[in-house]
């Protein structure tokens, strides 16, 4: 496979251009600090996305250590040292940190995936020498960011808890127990050879899939949580996006539900099972790939009136059902990771064909039913997740596949 799409991609080829605009855009949006979220303009600075974010940022220094190209690769830990400088006391990697005002912000309520994120792509970087000793450089800000994760560490489920709103998510009503965190939980506990992986994998499976485990149910307040669920839940083919102590978001996270599959927290049956409901809600159409299954609506119990900020997340927008060339890269990853190749790579032209739009915008999201580009152009981790996606069909390798950290 990866020796006839490597035939195929020559450089005049839509994916040989779009790993090339990828490449370019990356290095424009580059800054001796590290890599700001989107190429600077106007609508960018009034926005705020001319900071380094911690989830954005860590993504972006993914791809570019395996772009080959040597300037990215020399550059990919530039922004971890940043966010690293600009660690809280107690161990939090804040969202993002505005180098111009030398100044960090922390969210709301707390961004809880930054810290995640940024633990994830140290140990990918340390893995490839990139530099070499880049955790052990950094040993002290490493143990206090596990320190602060593990303090919101529930002590049974051995699962993160969050409020609503805190993750890369952040204007929809996930809380509690959620999706999304969890599965970048367990990758950070398999790369930094943390206690209880494989409780934690039990409890995500038990907790977010109830239909299907009995594990958690051992535990009475388990036991309460799953069968909430199970007397309640409608959709029964994917994970819960969140679960909390008396409802549970069931509108079909799918990068969530991607995550599950591409960083080992499915089984065989569960993966097999997970991607047919996504391909039967036809998420991938008609680019990969849409933030929920179902949206939620104003009349919905779990719609919030901060969900209508900016008018920004309203049914098909945004996070609650807009098309996100970042997930998209995360799907063909996964399928690739499922040894579906041929879908994989069918995926990967769509992918490219929808960073192409408006001249190469590389937009952060378009409307999930007019398919109008929305957010910001010339997005970092837009790219990226292109890269990352090529990457993954190209070589027949998993980028996320674990290679603990020697500390």
């Amino acid at each position: 496979m990866a020796a006839q799409l490597h035939a195929l991609d020559g450089p005049r080829t839509l994916l040989g251009t779009c790993r090339d605009r990828a490449i370019e855009l990356l290095r424009r949006n580059l800054t001796p600090a590290g890599t700001l979220a989107a190429t600077p303009g106007g609508r960018a600075e009034k926005f705020g996305y001319t900071a380094i974010f911690g989830r954005d940022a860590a993504i972006c220094s993914i791809a570019m250590a395996l772009t080959g190209e040597a300037d990215l690769m020399r550059q990919a830990a530039a922004s971890l040292r940043t966010l690293a400088r600009h660690q809280a006391p107690n161990g939090q990697i804040p969202k993002f940190v505005d180098v111009r005002r030398r100044e960090a912000d922390f969210w709301y309520l707390g961004c809880i995936d930054s810290t995640l994120w940024w633990l994830i792509a140290m140990a990918f970087l340390d893995a490839r020498g990139l530099p070499r000793g880049l955790v052990r450089s950094h040993a002290r800000s490493v143990r206090r960011a596990l320190g602060w994760l593990a303090a919101q560490e529930h002590q049974r489920f051995f699962l993160l808890q969050q409020n609503e709103a805190s993750d890369w998510a952040d204007i929809m009503p996930r809380s509690g127990f959620v999706l999304y965190t969890n599965a970048l939980w367990y990758h950070v506990k398999r790369l930094y050879g943390l206690a209880n992986a494989a409780a934690t994998r039990a409890s995500f499976n038990g907790l977010f899939h109830p239909f299907s485990s009995r594990t958690v149910k051992q535990y009475r307040r388990g036991h309460l949580l799953a069968d909430f669920a199970l007397r309640n839940a409608h959709a029964r083919d994917l994970y819960l996006s969140f679960v909390n102590f008396s409802f549970f978001g069931e509108e079909g996270d799918v990068l969530g539900n991607v995550l599950a599959v591409l960083l080992g927290l499915a089984d065989a049956h569960a993966r097999g099972r997970t991607v047919r409901a996504l391909l039967a809600a036809r998420v991938h159409v008609p680019y990969p790939a849409r933030a929920v299954v179902r949206p939620i609506r104003q009349t919905h119990f779990l719609w919030r009136a901060y969900m209508s900020r900016h008018r920004q997340n309203f049914a098909w927008q945004y996070h609650n059902g807009g098309i996100w060339p970042l997930i998209g890269g995360f799907w063909v990853m996964a399928l690739a990771a499922c040894g579906r190749t041929a879908a994989a790579r069918k995926e990967l032209v769509k992918l490219a064909e929808v960073c192409s739009l408006g001249n190469w915008r590389f937009t952060e999201w378009l409307h999930g039913r007019t398919l109008g580009a929305r957010g910001m152009a010339g997005q970092s981790w837009s790219a990226a997740a292109y890269l990352l996606a090529e990457y993954s069909v190209r070589s027949g390798r998993n980028p996320f596949a674990s290679r603990r950290v020697s500390r």
